[in-house]
C-alpha cells in the first residue's frame, strides 16, 4: 500500500514506515501529525485517484527531528561592473516516519 501526499507544496510518494525529510512542521519531536492531502491511494491492485484530493484519506505520521537541509549557496557575477553578489540558506526540514495511511 502506498499514497501520494502533498506537504506544503511538494509531493512525495509514501510507504508504511518510510523515513522522509520534509519542510518544517510545527508540531513537537516526538509527536504525530496528520496529512490530509491525499492525491493518490493504492491499495490491493486499486486505485483511487482525487480529484485534487482524495475524501476521508488521511496519513498519519510521528516527527522523528528536526534538522537543516544541506547549505545552498548562490553567486551571481556581473562581468567588467566590480560587482559580485553571494548568499547562502539551509532549509529548515523535518524528518518524519509514516504510522499508518487510512482510507474510509
Amino acid at each position: 500500500m502506498y499514497a501520494i501526499v502533498e506537504v506544503g507544496a511538494i509531493q512525495y510518494l509514501v510507504k508504511k514506515d518510510e523515513v522522509l525529510d520534509v519542510a518544517r512542521q510545527s508540531t513537537e519531536e516526538g509527536e504525530e501529525c496528520i496529512f490530509d492531502k491525499v492525491l493518490l491511494v493504492s491499495k490491493d491492485k486499486k486505485l483511487q485517484v482525487g480529484t485534487p484530493y482524495v475524501k476521508g484519506a488521511s496519513v498519519s505520521a510521528t516527527i522523528v527531528r528536526h534538522l537543516k537541509g544541506q547549505k545552498v549557496i548562490s553567486y551571481k557575477y556581473r562581468r567588467r561592473k566590480s560587482r559580485d553578489w553571494k548568499k547562502g540558506h539551509r532549509q529548515q526540514l523535518s524528518q518524519i516516519k509514516i504510522k499508518e495511511i487510512q482510507v474510509s
